[in-house]
């Protein structure tokens, strides 16, 4: 019997809410990925915006969940200029 998963998270986490967290790190890693392109930052200058060093931005841009937190993941994103909101259904 072949079981389904609503996501690949479900599929790897342990529990439902930690699938949901690594689903909400990855959607806040996709978003700062995006405007890094955008803004066609190096990662030095990368690190510099976030206020990281470069190894790391290296693993957020590698999509490395397991090293950054939703709350460091909020911030870098306000570094950035964007308004993060949450909505609970």
């Amino acid at each position: 019997m072949t079981n389904k998963y609503k996501s690949v998270f479900d599929a790897i986490a342990e529990s439902p809410e930690e699938a949901l967290n690594m689903q909400l790190r990855a959607n806040l890693i996709r978003e700062i990925r995006a405007k890094v392109t955008v803004a066609g930052w190096t990662q030095t200058e990368t690190a510099n915006q976030l206020g990281i060093t470069q190894p790391r931005v290296s693993d957020l841009l590698n999509g490395k969940l397991s090293k950054f937190s939703l709350d460091a993941l909020v911030n870098m994103l306000a570094r950035l200029g964007s308004d993060v909101k949450m909505r609970v259904a």
